[in-house]
């Protein structure tokens, strides 16, 4: 007689439309709240902490969730490519912290193949987001330079070029940095490249005497802009007129526009880069020199070629991103680019999971959104409860004598540890890591157990 086994699987199919009815929901829902609040609101700036950060969070619970592949890229695509430029016509500031976090993911996977691909601690990164900044800067900003007064000056329609030309000196800068620091490890190279980035800084800050370069502490102003296309600014004049907005200038919501749409493409080519080379034979000889540089030499890794490979590619990726962040910003100065700058990118690697690409965006947007958007929001908030004069229920505290000195947004570096000591106390692998960085730290932990039970002292038998 024939035996039949009765399975209590879920089937694949219902788990993806669940998983697609759930995203569909959610995105909606956070939407609705962006656009029905009232601006107006006493309490405005505290729930746009929570209805911003809701949909900012959206593309990773996307990606999180077992959709199918086309209707999850569908998604992700409209997401971002309409979704997201209709609510930062709507409100210029969303469309501003997106830009912002597009540039510091982007800064962090750069900075994820050198400490997490291939576990070379590196505390200079910002140097090569600097050059790339300054590259662009030079060539087309209005100070007093020698590049003006010799009518080097290039237009914006050159913008394109230099995105190109800054990935290759960005990446020339990054095997200048490698090759002094080939022999060393850990705390010594860390010491180095910290020493470097400040040296690439102090470059900037004094290359204006006696050849003016880069305009010294004073910056450079007026730097250029890639100009806008036509089709850009007609679709947000008619984004505009379909939303019954009242924008006094147009002109300058379509180049934050351009801008977000640059910045989602440089992002998007890093991924995939980053993707194939996580998977290619290189992305497999950094993470053999991760484990063990010794083991990995004598397995035949050529340890000179692939350190210089980590680090130039991602430079090559701080200097595009430098080059963006210069023309959207339209100044630079040394003070954009000091240590807590490299400082705050590692700390996004080291929340999201290092070695996890997936991981380093979720750190990028939670470190952005906690520095640009929560802690901003929260001290608007305090101001305008002052203003009404509000009194704190139950307890009758004025918020009128709260301390100017005690605002969230005079934090950023405190918070900043306090978030670092927390995971590195309860979550140490990050909040998406890697399935290989879980099982090496899960190997180094039972490793520690094992040489503790060992240490402790054996209870001695009968006489």
């Amino acid at each position: 007689m024939a035996s039949t086994t009765i399975t209590n699987a879920p089937n694949p199919n219902r788990r993806a439309l669940l998983a697609t009815g759930f995203a569909l929901a959610y995105v909606v829902v956070a939407v609705l709240a962006l656009i029905l609040v009232d601006r107006n609101s006493l309490w405005y700036p505290l729930y746009n902490v929570f209805a911003y950060s809701m949909y900012v969070l959206s593309p990773i619970l996307i990606i999180s969730l077992p959709i199918p592949n086309p209707i999850k890229f569908g998604g992700l695509a409209i997401l971002l490519l309409i979704v997201t430029p209709m609510l930062g016509i709507y409100n210029n500031s969303y469309m501003e912290i997106a830009v912002q976090i597009c540039i510091f993911a982007g800064l962090a996977l750069g900075l994820n193949i050198v400490v997490g691909f291939a576990g070379l601690l590196d505390l200079g990164y910002v140097a090569f987001f600097a050059v790339g900044a300054y590259l662009w800067a030079v060539f087309t900003s209005t100070s007093e330079t020698v590049f003006k007064l010799n009518g080097w000056l290039v237009p914006g329609e050159m913008f394109w070029v230099f995105l190109v030309i800054g990935v290759f000196i960005a990446a020339f800068v990054g095997i200048l940095l490698g090759l002094p620091v080939l022999r060393l490890r850990g705390d010594y190279l860390a010491i180095v490249t910290l020493g470097f980035g400040e040296v690439i800084r102090i470059l900037a800050r004094n290359a204006n005497d006696p050849i003016n370069i880069t305009n010294g502490a004073q910056g450079l102003i007026g730097i250029g802009k890639p100009p806008v296309p036509d089709l850009l600014h007609g679709i947000t004049n008619e984004a505009i007129r379909i939303m019954s907005l009242r924008v006094d200038n147009p002109g300058f919501v379509a180049q934050q526009l351009l801008f977000y749409l640059i910045a989602v493409g440089l992002l998007v080519l890093i991924i995939v880069i980053s993707r194939r080379l996580e998977d290619s034979p290189i992305g497999r000889a950094w993470t053999a020199i991760r484990e063990d540089e010794v083991a990995a030499k004598a397995m035949g890794v050529p340890l000179v070629r692939m350190k210089l490979a980590a680090f130039a590619t991602g430079a090559s990726f701080g200097g595009a991103i430098g080059v963006l962040y210069a023309a959207k910003q339209a100044f630079v100065d040394p003070t954009s680019f000091v240590l807590l700058q490299s400082i705050i990118i590692l700390a996004m690697v080291i929340v999201g999971g290092m070695g996890s690409i997936r991981g380093v965006i979720l750190g990028a947007i939670a470190m952005t959104l906690l520095n640009l958007h929560v802690l901003t929001n929260l001290s608007l908030q305090l101001n305008a409860l002052r203003n009404v004069n509000f009194i704190v229920p139950i307890i009758d505290f004025p918020i009128r004598n709260w301390p100017n000195q005690l605002e969230p947004a005079k934090y950023q570096p405190l918070i900043f540890g306090l978030v670092l000591v927390l995971m590195m106390i309860f979550r140490p692998e990050g909040l998406m890591p890697a399935e290989r960085r879980k099982l090496e730290l899960k190997a180094e932990r039972e490793e520690s157990a094992g040489l503790d039970e060992q240490a402790a002292p054996q209870p001695k038998g009968d006489a």
